[in-house]
């Protein structure tokens, strides 16, 4: 989320402020952008693992989803989970909004800069520039806010089976191909393979 984040504010200043890009973005404040989130990803991960091993488990061994993530884990716990809830909540809540604040204020003053191109060609352009990343952001977050930021009385490990599916192997497998669908040359391999998958067969069913 946070990466999603500093990207947003990568192409708000790409846009906004063009001329001042290599200043802005420099080697050192992007290595700082990419570092950040990793250490304090790695941080709250282990907060996370020290109060998960501190909970007592009882019942089946055998957890109802596709690994072993913080709230299927839970049903297991016959100790007191209030602490853990809370840090779900917190972090999940503070990640989410947080990161979800920057991505919407970099699109408000894109989109502002954008609206004042003069030139359609100008404006389709940096849209096209801003679509793929903000595909991910919207798969992305409305999977997370749904698997972490609901009532537990709403839980179903089903559903959150199927939310947790997004965001571990969906997204993951389509942003390559959705970053990718920017450039012309894997568009233009795109459109050769599907000329010879359809079109030439059926030409050639009509000769």
């Amino acid at each position: 989320m946070f990466l999603l984040a500093v990207m947003a504010y990568d192409h708000y200043v790409a846009i906004c402020n063009p001329l001042l890009y290599m200043v802005v973005m420099s080697p050192k404040v992007c290595m700082q952008l990419a570092m950040g989130p990793i250490l304090y990803s790695f941080s709250v991960a282990l907060l996370h693992t020290v109060v998960t091993f501190q909970l007592i488990y009882c019942g089946p061994n055998v957890i109802n989803h596709f690994y072993c993530d913080d709230v299927p884990l839970m049903a297991h716990v016959c100790s007191d989970t209030s602490l853990k809830e809370i840090l779900i909540f917190i972090f999940a809540g503070f990640n989410m909004i947080s990161s979800l604040t920057t991505v919407l204020i970099s699109y408000l003053h894109i989109v502002a800069t954008i609206l004042r191109i003069q030139s359609s060609e100008g404006r389709c352009k940096a849209f096209l520039n801003c679509g793929s990343h903000l595909t991910t952001v919207t798969i992305c977050y409305g999977t997370l806010i749904f698997m972490y930021l609901q009532p537990k009385s709403n839980h179903s490990l089903d559903m959150d089976k199927m939310a947790s599916v997004f965001y571990t192997i969906v997204i993951p497998m389509l942003s390559p191909m959705i970053y990718s669908l920017r450039n012309q040359e894997v568009k233009n391999v795109l459109r050769t393979a599907i000329d010879k998958c359809y079109v030439l067969p059926l030409i050639n069913f009509k000769m």
